[in-house]
């Protein structure tokens, strides 16, 4: 039995594909077999394509799109972290705050009291986001 040879490229768009079905699919339960599927690949082979691509393998590519979702929701103000968790598809609010820290460096609390702080600051200084080489050369400072 010969194997078939495909052109890169071939490999690569069908890597991409999945990786697009993790981004739209990131807040439902979706599994290694659905994505290795979506590129049709064997599980294993797709790990090691997708880490070698992406420089990480699915799983910690797919919990890294969910914090940033996280992230997002979180400055928003608008939704509880509970509702953030189910939002972005953690059933547990634990698993999600320690990953979210791990991640971060702050529990989901504090990211949203930093980025509170924050939005009030530039809203009352605007200027410090301005860097200073550019603000005196506009004659702002």
């Amino acid at each position: 039995m010969e194997s078939i040879r495909y052109p890169r490229s071939y490999i690569y768009r069908r890597i991409v594909q999945a990786k697009l079905f993790i981004d739209a699919n990131y807040a439902h339960k979706i599994n290694l077999a659905n994505v290795a599927g979506e590129a049709a690949f064997s599980k294993y082979h797709f790990i090691r394509l997708f880490k070698q691509i992406y420089g990480m393998p699915p799983h910690q590519y797919l919990m890294t799109r969910r914090i940033e979702a996280a992230k997002e929701l979180l400055k928003s103000d608008q939704h509880s972290i509970l509702e953030v968790c189910c939002e972005i598809g953690f059933e547990s609010v634990t698993s999600f705050n320690g990953l979210f820290k791990k991640i971060t460096g702050l529990s989901p609390s504090s990211f949203r009291s930093k980025y509170r702080i924050q939005r009030i600051q530039n809203q009352e200084q605007p200027l410090k986001q301005v860097p200073h080489c550019f603000a005196v050369s506009n004659g702002w400072v």
